[in-house]
């Protein structure tokens, strides 16, 4: 019997190209991770050095300013901020519980024939640009909150005590109130659609036994299903907040666009994004655009903030659970 042999050479040769091959592949993934590092430190320096003349004239208190002035070269970034932030809160507000009544009724609720179109139609609300949210908001959903809401809730709502100034003002249909509603809108389908797969990893055994013992559909969602998925339903709510501290047209159209400082809903206001977006093109001198700039470095800075925030929640809920 002839036994065919390989030259002795042949696994030398064959160990050789795989640890090349797996060199390389070290050296591309190394590369990817690092483009991503880079790029962000290229962002964030990029605009720190574009906004280096309004930092140097108004110092760290550019950060609390209330100033914006382009005919006197006085500019703060307060107003944008606490647009930016107010509005983002109020979608959060209004998305969170929305969304995980989607991602609960097409998990544990729904009959199979209804989780398709439904989780279709979430998806499909996801994929729609934010300019049409814009459009929609002022054409559409501005008019009815003036005509209908907003009067009702600036006589009502307006007159409570200790928090009646958040709800009293004129019934614009533009303002806070409106652009926190939009933005609730365009991230519903982001939150709830990580609910739900989210909540479809939970094990079946575990809802099965908690309803052998006798607890209701209310109990198995609150004391076994979120429980479970608590860390990734906190994730997928941070995601959110993300994508609506960021957002430019949509609350660009409904916000008002007011450097106004204000705690009422119903006025107009402004946000980072949305001053940018107004005013970039019209700024007209070197101090102007160094400060609008330096608004995206500092919308870069809150975003990192907010989601540094929402790592270490994250990292301590995991030390909680042990893992």
């Amino acid at each position: 019997m002839n036994a065919t042999t390989l030259p002795a050479s042949a696994p030398n040769n064959r160990d050789v190209k795989d640890a090349r091959a797996d060199r390389a592949f070290r050296w591309l993934v190394t590369a990817a991770g690092l483009f991503v590092l880079i790029s962000l430190a290229a962002a964030a320096l990029s605009m720190l050095w574009g906004g280096r003349a309004a930092f140097e004239k108004f110092g760290i208190a550019f950060l609390w300013r209330d100033a914006w002035d382009p005919v006197l070269q006085d500019f703060g970034a307060l107003v944008p901020i606490y647009g930016t932030l107010v509005t983002a809160l109020i979608a959060l507000v209004i998305a969170v519980p929305v969304s995980f009544g989607i991602a609960m009724f097409l998990t544990e609720i729904a009959p199979k024939w209804v989780r398709g179109p439904v989780g279709a139609a979430i998806e499909l609300l996801a994929g729609i640009p934010s300019i049409i949210y814009g459009m929609w908001g002022l054409f559409v959903l501005v008019p009815f909150l003036a005509q209908h809401i907003y009067p009702w809730v600036d006589e009502h709502l307006g007159q409570l005590p200790l928090v009646g100034a958040l709800f009293a003002g004129p019934p614009l249909g533009l303002g806070m109130g409106t652009a926190g509603l939009v933005l609730a809108i365009m991230i519903i389908p982001f939150i709830s659609s990580v609910m739900r797969e989210v909540f479809l990893t939970v094990p079946g055994r575990l809802k099965e036994s908690a309803y052998a013992l006798g607890s209701t559909k209310t109990e198995v969602v609150w004391d076994v299903v979120l429980p479970y998925t608590r860390s990734a339903v906190i994730g997928g709510i941070f995601l959110g907040l993300g994508r609506a501290l960021g957002e430019t047209m949509a609350v660009t159209f409904v916000l008002g666009n007011a450097h106004n400082l204000t705690v009422s809903l119903l006025e107009p206001g402004n946000s980072i994004a949305a001053t940018i977006a107004n005013e970039f093109a019209e700024a007209d001198s070197p101090m102007y655009l160094s400060s609008l700039i330096a608004l995206g470095f500092v919308l870069f800075l809150v975003t990192f903030v907010v989601l540094t925030i929402a790592r270490l929640m994250l990292r301590q809920m995991a030390k909680k659970e042990g893992n």
